[in-house]
């Protein structure tokens, strides 16, 4: 029960975190992605997955990271970016990364066309109090792109063996 539990729920609470922290912060910590690495690794073989899938998985978040640093060492992404993008792709795994990457890409790009457009309009004296909001508007400031990665996560988390496999009707029967 305590494995189903952590399987339902550590994936989605830990991107949920991430986005919540890159609005917030513009940083997505690195607790963040060391979380989703050992979480993988400690549920994988107690959820039954096997040697073989557990480094096909692992192959999957090893190619997303060297992707993924390449566009940081480019300055495209960020750093906490990169390392999250990664993360997922280890939980996601081959079958379901480039659904992943596609939500995760169209949710950027309207987060992209939203903060430009939204910048371009003066920040209401209430809200440039608040720091997160004018750092967020800030014309310089980055896209905090860790909010379309979890989505785009968090939507095609349910289609994987992680959750399909629980027998959510236990659940409600306690």
């Amino acid at each position: 029960m305590i494995i189903d539990i952590a399987r339902l729920m550590l994936f989605p609470a830990l991107m949920a975190f991430a986005a919540a922290s890159d609005l917030l912060t513009m940083t997505i910590p690195n607790r963040v992605a060391l979380g989703l690495l050992a979480g993988f690794f400690i549920l994988a073989p107690l959820s039954g997955m096997g040697a073989y899938d557990i480094l096909v998985h692992a192959g999957a978040g090893a190619l997303v990271l060297v992707v993924a640093f390449g566009m940081f060492a480019m300055r495209w992404i960020g750093g906490g970016d990169a390392k999250l993008v990664a993360a997922a792709g280890l939980w996601l795994g081959f079958d379901h990364l480039l659904a992943f990457l596609v939500f995760a890409s169209l949710f950027g790009g309207a987060l992209t066309v939203l903060l430009l457009q939204v910048r371009q309009w003066p920040l209401p004296y209430l809200l440039a109090s608040q720091a997160w909001i004018a750092r967020l508007h800030d014309k310089q400031a980055d896209v905090p792109y860790g909010i379309a990665l979890a989505l785009g996560a968090l939507l095609v988390y349910p289609e994987t063996d992680w959750i399909k496999t629980l027998d959510l009707a236990h659940f409600a029967m306690r």
